[in-house]
């Protein structure tokens, strides 16, 4: 063979590989899960097919802090304005900030910040899920002061989908990334163990009656993030911890929201059992576990199987549990039924 003919041949076939893999990539479904998306798992496969409810764009806007009655203090569960949404559709009016903001924190001078800010309201909900909550509680045990403006914007931070997103070409994904998204849903398919991709901290576990609770074609499967498993489980001082926040900022009601984890709800459901039992005793807040749990057999994609967060069905859902929580401190607005 001569070189010419060797290099032609060699050029071929890396041409023909690349077709291969572009072909590939850009059939495979553009993800719309977080897990799906950074664990490379098909959205064919995992992705909810349940059409998310309407909810009308006049409950998910938020008020100006100085007109609010009730803030916010949230992570990426919040960042929709669904759950918050019942609380609007009852009267309350609302407004909504993020730990990210805050650096993950809230410090000794919070009241005085609030007042600053012009926030007359009675009511602080500091929402937080399982698995960053006692990071948060150490940061703030050594956080003296606010050093950001507050910032809180009317629209919701995110928009998720109406509808099930239908077929699109995968055109910004990378040129290996449907082989892999390929090879790891075979992978998550044929296998009973638990399996963790690497580097992406994405796992597709097997559920116990998982067609019932989830709407994805391979059902019986969900995508769980590792950091669940990873942070361990909250504990009777991350409650103390809570309570001598709650008690150093008597200038307003604090109510704690703590959600669990998707793991600990579909697969782990005694986790941070004895957190629960101190969160209760202290009257610190709802008890959000043992309504997920009862919740996930009620609601299809509660949780939604390609994401590690509550679908909107399942948000509204929270929001009217976190309105009952609410009318124990607040009355209900004029011209509500309490």
């Amino acid at each position: 063979m001569t070189p010419a003919k060797l290099w032609l041949q060699i050029f071929l076939s890396g041409f023909a590989v690349i077709v291969a893999l572009l072909a590939v990539t850009l059939t495979t479904p553009v993800p719309y899960g977080d897990l799906s998306r950074i664990g490379l798992m098909s959205d064919r496969d995992f992705g909810w097919k349940t059409t998310p409810p309407h909810v009308d764009p006049e409950y998910l806007r938020a008020v100006p802090v100085t007109q609010a009655d009730i803030l916010v203090i949230g992570d990426s569960f919040s960042m929709t304005n669904r759950w918050q949404s019942v609380l609007t559709k009852e009267g309350y009016r609302v407004t909504t900030i993020f730990w990210g903001q805050l650096d993950e924190r809230i410090c000794d001078d919070l009241d005085g910040w609030l007042d600053l800010a012009g926030f007359r309201g009675k009511l602080v909900i500091l929402e937080s899920v399982e698995r960053l909550l006692a990071g948060r509680l150490d940061n703030t045990q050594t956080c003296a002061h606010m050093r950001v403006p507050f910032d809180a914007k009317t629209k919701p931070f995110i928009e998720p989908p109406a509808e099930v997103p239908g077929f699109a070409l995968n055109w910004n994904a990378k040129l290996s990334s449907g082989w892999h998204t390929f090879w790891n849903t075979r992978r998550a398919e044929t296998t009973d163990d638990d399996n963790a991709i690497s580097g992406y901290w994405t796992k597709a576990r097997s559920v116990p009656d998982g067609c019932t609770m989830f709407s994805n074609r391979l059902c019986n499967k969900a995508l769980f993030f590792g950091e669940d498993d990873d942070n361990g489980e909250l504990t009777p001082k991350n409650a103390e911890q809570m309570r001598s926040i709650t008690q150093a900022h008597r200038s307003r009601s604090i109510m704690w929201m703590v959600i669990p984890n998707k793991t600990t709800v579909y697969v782990a459901p005694d986790r941070s059992k004895d957190f629960v039992t101190a969160l209760l005793k202290d009257g610190l807040g709802p008890d959000l576990f043992s309504f997920a749990l009862d919740e996930k057999r009620k609601i299809r994609d509660f949780f939604l199987p390609n994401d590690t967060h509550i679908s909107m069905q399942g948000q509204l859902v929270l929001g009217a549990r976190m309105l009952e929580a609410v009318r124990k401190i607040l009355p209900a607005p004029p011209g509500k039924a309490s």
